[in-house]
């Protein structure tokens, strides 16, 4: 690989990518830590995200078989009249935390009514109350879920994101300014082998002449 256009054969340019070179090798090294740490979580979350899914598919399925029975014993107008007039009886706060340098949002379910339904009476029966009480119950259980989801997909990001920059440090980077230290070494080298010989010759010039 020639630089002889493009790289100044200098010891001040050797210097210059030296340094630079030790630079991208040490960032190389803190990215493969963060590439680590990142496959490390990222298989956490995948853990916790299968189970947390495995703890709410029987739920659910209980969930939309009570909703189920409330939609056929009722009637859609019905059904649908008491989940728009219901007012919200929990909420949902959302934090943030970070995993090395990526921010990770966390949800946290709190209920605003807990002693009482958010619904009246007079035009329901018990599936819909059923079903009510089981989505309270797992709400958490489903945002967690949601959180556990979405982070994996966050860090995921991040990874490949890393991984690029790994690549192009190992592949481009840092073979560049080897290449170029190489070069200028060389050039460098063959200067000083090229004024050795014209010492000598001046020198031999001399003595000559004294002869």
């Amino acid at each position: 690989m020639s630089f002889g256009q493009t790289v100044a054969a200098t010891k001040i340019e050797l210097l210059k990518y030296k340094r630079s070179s030790k630079v991208a090798t040490m960032v190389q090294k803190i990215l493969d830590d963060k590439r680590e740490v990142l496959l490390k979580r990222i298989n956490e979350m995948i853990d916790e995200a299968t189970k947390a899914r495995g703890d709410i598919w029987t739920p659910l399925q209980d969930v939309y078989r009570s909703v189920n029975e409330a939609y056929l014993t009722l009637g859609a107008v019905t059904v649908d009249s008491v989940a728009q007039s219901t007012p919200a009886s929990m909420e949902t706060d959302v934090n943030v935390k970070r995993v090395v340098d990526v921010s990770i949002p966390t949800l946290n379910v709190k209920e605003i009514h807990a002693d009482s339904m958010p619904y009246g009476f007079a035009d329901t029966n018990a599936s819909i109350d059923r079903a009510a009480k089981q989505i309270k119950t797992m709400l958490s259980q489903i945002c967690k879920a949601a959180e556990y989801e979405n982070s994996i997909f966050t860090l995921g990001k991040a990874l490949e994101k890393t991984q690029k920059l790994l690549n192009a440090l190992e592949h481009i980077i840092i073979p560049q300014y080897e290449g170029r230290i190489r070069f200028i070494l060389s050039t460098l080298e063959e200067k000083d082998r090229e004024e050795f010989v014209r010492l000598k010759k001046v020198k031999a010039v001399i003595e000559k002449r004294k002869g």
